[in-house]
């Protein structure tokens, strides 16, 4: 299938689609990461994939993306429909803040609306991926392996 959206559902006990992120899951807050909950799996998951991209932040990588990764976390196993708060566990992936951990949204103040992407992804691949891939590396390795996806967009402004 590649990256293009599916029937996947997913959704948040924290806030609505395009609603605000409450400061709690920010950088502001607590920093902890918001409840998510997926439905609509499709058959032959063999794991799942979390992360969140904030395309509006003004970075660019070294490798010509745009935007800041905020949080990145694999081998869920495809019998789990949600996240918890505060989810520990599972492999964690490098954000651009250098952690392996969730770090929520702080766009720079008076710089307006962000959007938040929280992506979640179907895979064919058994949960075995190393920890630590940045996104770009992780995105590699499961491209051709990418069952369906889908996105939950919050919003957030200092």
């Amino acid at each position: 299938m590649g990256f293009s959206l599916s029937n996947i559902q997913l959704t948040s006990a924290n806030f609505t689609p395009d609603g605000a992120i409450p400061v709690k899951h920010t950088g502001e807050g607590d920093d902890v990461s918001p409840t998510l909950f997926w439905e609509n799996i499709p058959q032959g998951t063999k794991s799942i994939a979390v992360f969140c991209h904030d395309p509006d932040a003004p970075k660019i990588s070294t490798q010509g993306n745009y935007g800041f990764v905020h949080w990145l976390v694999y081998n869920i196993p495809p019998s789990t429909t949600k996240l918890d708060e505060g989810v520990k566990g599972f492999a964690h992936g490098v954000n651009d803040m250098g952690e392996h951990a969730y770090n929520g949204p702080m766009p720079p103040e008076g710089h307006g609306l962000h959007r938040y992407y929280f992506w979640v992804l179907a895979l064919d691949l058994e949960p075995a991926l190393p920890d630590g891939l940045d996104l770009c590396e992780f995105l590699e390795k499961v491209e051709a392996h990418t069952l369906g996806m889908n996105r939950l967009v919050g919003t957030y402004q200092r």
